[in-house]
């Protein structure tokens, strides 16, 4: 077995469904395992995705067991000289997996791979690579003064902003939502920590893959992470769980800092928890006052077949149908937004992309060549019959 693909799910079946309806199209006639891990999810996603994709070997759990601990029940099973942890609300272009295993089966000393994950509006997400968070490092990320160095290496040690997201890079950390993992590497660091219940597990276990004398790389090869449709930021236990991750993290692996240092780190995770608390109140009672964000929803689609009829279909029925624009072409798109001079004079919001016209890679690789317009990315598929964006699936 080449490689075996393990996703946890929690209530987001629609994005599962487009994850493994791109990550199939990338495994080709790789052979291949893929595992879906279901942390007692409410929506039916299990009846939903093994009528969908039969050929998923489907894992449902009766409580939710945590990140950690759902991946390390489909490792333990899997048989793959490769094992891709995968987050359910990603895309992956067509040559992903090929062009992935390629670096790796010609980079031995490699143990694990990460890569250049878009935002929805097809901007580089920092988190693709990182570096350890050490004392010095979680100081300048935690006080934000990182942010007024960008590219400066003393002071951004964590994102690495000076290292160039476009080329390959050996980095310390990688992030969880895709991991492509040597499994004899596996088999030296040891799988996930399930003392991490969500957060934190692909920084110690980065860490521990160098400890067991393998490489982490970066490479820039883009795919979409929608970024967190499994969990709620504006939620409190959000920020108790991504804090709590970090202080976990610290115990383990601060020991060989001064107490100091240590004392320094906690207290600067516990500031930063209690601000992000305060910042989510005042974000909950905002949602409460202004509700109704459909009505900023503005659409240009980009369709010139018989699907049209059917996502406008869709945008009618959700209330969003009365201010859209179609396009034949991408090419089309792009000339529209040239002769505009910001989105604000156009009003739209997202562009809709039908899959039964164009592939995943070109989707992601026009979806970043547009970044600078912050369209958001919609897809359109006539399989699932619903139009996914961020944030919203519409039926």
């Amino acid at each position: 077995m080449k490689i075996s693909v393990v996703i946890v799910n929690y209530n987001v079946k629609y994005f599962l469904a487009q994850c493994l309806q791109s990550l199939f199209k990338s495994l080709k006639e790789i052979e291949s395992e893929v595992f879906v891990v279901d942390n007692a999810s409410s929506d039916d996603s299990m009846a939903y995705i093994t009528q969908l994709f039969p050929q998923v070997t489907y894992i449902y759990n009766t409580e939710n067991v945590g990140f950690a601990k759902a991946n390390n029940q489909a490792i333990r099973l899997s048989k793959g000289e490769y094992v891709l942890v995968l987050n359910p609300d990603t895309i992956l272009p067509e040559s992903n997996i090929e062009d992935v295993l390629y670096f790796m089966d010609n980079n031995k000393e490699v143990g694990a791979c990460g890569l250049k994950m878009l935002s929805p509006t097809g901007h580089f997400l920092p988190e693709s690579k990182r570096g350890y968070p050490s004392p010095s490092v979680s100081f300048w990320r935690l006080t934000g003064i990182h942010r007024l160095f960008p590219n400066n290496k003393y002071f951004d040690g964590y994102y690495l902003s000076y290292l160039d997201k476009e080329k390959k890079h050996s980095v310390p950390v990688l992030a969880g939502a895709y991991m492509m993992l040597r499994s004899s590497s596996l088999k030296k660091s040891g799988l996930l920590d399930e003392d991490f219940f969500m957060y934190g597990e692909d920084i110690d276990l980065s860490y521990r893959i160098i400890e067991a004398g393998f490489k982490n790389y970066y490479l820039p090869y883009s795919i979409l992470h929608y970024k967190g449709e499994s969990t709620s930021k504006n939620s409190y236990k959000y920020v108790r769980v991504f804090y709590g991750a970090m202080s976990i993290f610290f115990k383990k692996h601060g020991k060989n800092y001064s107490s100091l240092s240590r004392c320094l780190v906690q207290a600067g995770i516990s500031a930063q928890t209690w601000v992000k608390l305060f910042i989510v109140a005042i974000k909950r009672k905002r949602l409460k006052l202004y509700p109704n964000k459909l009505a900023n929803h503005r659409f240009l689609i980009v369709s010139n077949n018989e699907e049209l009829n059917q996502i406008k279909s869709i945008l009618d029925n959700n209330g969003l149908g009365k201010d859209v624009q179609n396009f034949n072409t991408i090419e089309e798109v792009f000339v529209y937004l040239q002769n505009n001079d910001s989105l604000q004079q156009t009003k739209y919001s997202h562009l809709i992309y039908d899959t039964t016209m164009h592939s995943y890679s070109e989707i992601l690789s026009a979806l970043e060549e547009m970044a600078d317009y912050n369209l958001q990315i919609s897809i359109y598929n006539p399989v699932f019959k619903n139009i996914i964006t961020p944030g919203e699936v519409y039926l």
